[in-house]
């Protein structure tokens, strides 16, 4: 990874952090989802990073089907190991879960999974940060929420430093077995 690329890293790192910092002095609760965030970034910078290894000679098709459906099976265990009610919701909560299901689950990830055949792991894992500014937009625009000041400016450093590694990054990609 070339030095151009860690400064973009750092860059987007720096935002994520300011932005995590927003609500630092709001709760203990608020603390402890920015560290379970920081722990599912953790996850999915090695989940990309595997991914791009096995995709050089798995097709998103198996790939996707069979990460997709250990996860599935991995959630319903925990949900019946922790007794949680997986029937009685209202359809407007079932809509909710299938529309997650459609657009983040199944078109963001897939696309994620599609690119890393191409693009290199650095780039992709990157670039899941910008859910952080998206779902600040999509709180303020549908549910009325405020966006605080600060986050404004470590929006703008996370976008900066996606656009370094970006315009830094190359990788030469090797063909993969399947044809998509």
């Amino acid at each position: 990874v070339s030095r151009a690329v860690w400064g973009g890293i750092g860059l987007s790192v720096a935002g994520a952090l300011l932005l995590a910092g927003v609500d630092n002095g709001t709760s203990r609760e608020a603390l402890v989802g920015d560290g379970l965030a920081l722990l599912g970034g953790v996850f999915a910078a090695l989940y990309v990073a595997a991914g791009s290894e096995v995709r050089r000679s798995v097709s998103t098709t198996t790939y996707t089907a069979l990460c997709y459906s250990t996860t599935a099976l991995m959630l319903l265990a925990v949900c019946l190991v922790g007794r949680q009610p997986l029937t009685g919701y209202a359809a407007r909560e079932w809509l909710l879960l299938g529309a997650l299901t459609l657009g983040a689950q199944l078109l963001g990830h897939t696309l994620f999974n599609l690119v890393l055949r191409s693009t290199s792991p650095t780039v992709v894992s990157l670039s899941i940060l910008l859910e952080i500014p998206g779902a600040a937009l999509v709180a303020a625009l549908f549910l009325s929420q405020g966006v605080p000041l600060l986050a404004i400016p470590a929006a703008v450093l996370l976008l900066a430093g996606l656009a370094v590694v970006i315009r830094s990054s190359s990788r030469e990609v090797e063909p993969s077995v399947p044809v998509e």
